[in-house]
């Protein structure tokens, strides 16, 4: 048995599974959550890491007390960082991706136009990406550059307060848009145009790296010893591909639905063209060195915002609550473009949503099941252009959508979806994250050949759920694509 402990930290809570493989067989067992909240200080929004640490920590605790285990990964969210000084400590607590001081960061294309950027990362052009804050604060914060002896991304920084050793992995690395996608290495003429020491930037690793061991006051206070540290696919993105069901996607879409969507495909080398950086696709770095070729577009983020203000507001709903209420509404007909930047900030989402619709001459929700509908209709209907947009870029005519992570376990979002997409959905696992990281650990540590071995484990151990289309939605489709800006039914191009 190869027992692989897998820490998952997503925007808004955290996982620590005990994942064990034998003969084929995957068993998961979560012996930690907790919630991850940013905290926000005199106008800055944080992410609290040292809290994130402490619970880490715990998390091993439970693990060692639970069994032990064999190897240890951690994945995360991408974009975000720490500055380490020359005395090995953090310069400051890392940035939330949403905060707002990359309110301005289309400014950067007067200086490094986005065409050369994208000819290089391959990397869409979106406000939450590290190149943006990082330009912030070579323009407003110089003094906290000046201070940077290394750049860790927050899986990186994870690793290095564990055992002490500073690495750059592949997956996460690929997400800041200051990484050469095809020579999958850090490209320094375009760090030093925004004003940074290449330096800084570590070796980048690939997937599967040993980091070390933990070091010896971390396994003293947890009781964890003779485990090794790996670089998984440290991206959470990365991680959950990594666990879909499926021998190759061969031109098909994945889904990897939580606070964000990140609908794509699977490709062997980078697909830098016109066509996807007029339609602003990503190609972020994947598991074996693939290309997880997808666009970042908005998910749960507008559900959990909602059910915040709700619950604010002394009406706690679940989710599946949600759902009911959802199915429930009757159909109004009111849509919105879920990447609107009015989105993207925490705060009153439902006021949000109503001044959005009201603003394009929509019907105004009356109820948190009309609220919903509208959002959960949308993001299908997204899905939908997007399918278009994918199969612009590669060429292929996608067979089928694999909706992985916390959004296929709803009904209600994977039939919307077939419908709006005219394609058959297949949902699940809903903690491919979490068995991805572990099939990374699996793959490095021999008990597994390679991803797609892992794949089939998969399959094999959760089964999916298929959902067909259903009734067609194309004047929806129309009504959608209506309220869409002009420049985005042209190029949905970011900047």
């Amino acid at each position: 048995m190869s027992r692989a402990l897998a820490i998952d930290l997503g925007a808004s809570s955290g996982r620590v599974t005990i994942a064990s493989f034998e003969d084929g067989r995957i068993e998961l067992e979560e012996v930690h959550r907790f919630e991850n909240s940013p905290v926000a200080a005199n106008g800055t929004l944080y992410w609290d890491i040292l809290r994130i640490l402490h619970e880490v920590k715990a998390g091993i605790a439970k693990a060692a007390a639970g069994g032990g285990f064999d190897t240890l990964g951690i994945d995360c969210w991408g974009v975000d960082f720490a500055l380490i000084d020359e005395f090995g400590r953090m310069a400051g607590m890392p940035v939330h991706y949403r905060d707002a001081r990359t309110d301005g960061w289309q400014s950067l294309f007067g200086r490094v136009p986005k065409e050369e950027i994208y000819a290089v990362t391959g990397i869409q052009n979106i406000q939450i990406n590290t190149i943006y804050q990082l330009d912030y604060l070579a323009r407003e914060r110089p003094c906290d550059i000046e201070r940077a002896k290394a750049l860790l991304m927050l899986p990186d920084l994870l690793n290095y307060f564990l055992t002490g050793e500073m690495l750059n992995e592949y997956t996460d690395a690929s997400t800041s848009q200051l990484m050469d996608a095809k020579a999958r290495a850090w490209h320094g003429p375009l760090i030093e145009k925004i004003g940074l020491d290449p330096a800084i930037f570590k070796e980048i690793v690939m997937p599967g790296t040993r980091c070390g061991p933990l070091l010896k006051d971390i396994a003293g206070e947890t009781g964890a010893k003779g485990a090794d540290v790996y670089c998984v696919a440290s991206h959470d993105t990365a991680s959950a591909v990594a666990a879909i069901p499926s021998q190759g996607l061969d031109g098909d879409i994945f889904i990897s639905s939580g606070t964000w969507s990140l609908f794509g495909t699977e490709l062997e080398e980078p697909l830098i063209s016109e066509t996807a950086l007029r339609h602003n696709f990503s190609n972020e770095g994947g598991a074996q060195g693939r290309i997880c070729f997808l666009k970042n577009v908005m998910g749960s983020f507008l559900v959990q915002e909602s059910r915040r203000q709700w619950a604010g507001e002394g009406k706690a709903y679940s989710f599946e609550e949600l759902d009911g209420l959802c199915e429930a509404a009757p159909d109004t007909g009111s849509y919105i473009d879920v990447d609107d930047p009015l989105f993207i900030k925490v705060g009153d989402m439902p006021a949000r949503i109503a001044a959005y619709l009201e603003k394009t001459g929509q019907r105004v929700p009356r109820t948190p099941g009309e609220t919903m509908r509208a959002v959960y209709e949308s993001l299908a209907m997204k899905y939908r252009r997007l399918t278009e947009e994918i199969a612009e870029c590669t060429g292929k005519a996608p067979r089928a959508i694999h909706i992985i992570g916390g959004g296929s376990k709803s009904d209600l979002l994977c039939r919307m979806t077939a419908s709006a997409t005219g394609l058959p959905v297949y949902a699940g696992p809903s903690e491919a994250t979490t068995i991805g990281n572990a099939a990374v650990q699996w793959v490095a540590s021999g008990a597994l050949g390679s991803v797609d071995e892992a794949r089939m484990a998969v399959r094999d151990a959760f089964p999916l759920k298929e959902y067909l289309p259903g009734e067609g939605m194309d004047g929806r489709y129309e009504k959608f694509l209506s309220i869409l800006s002009p420049e985005k039914n042209e190029k949905d191009v970011a900047g």
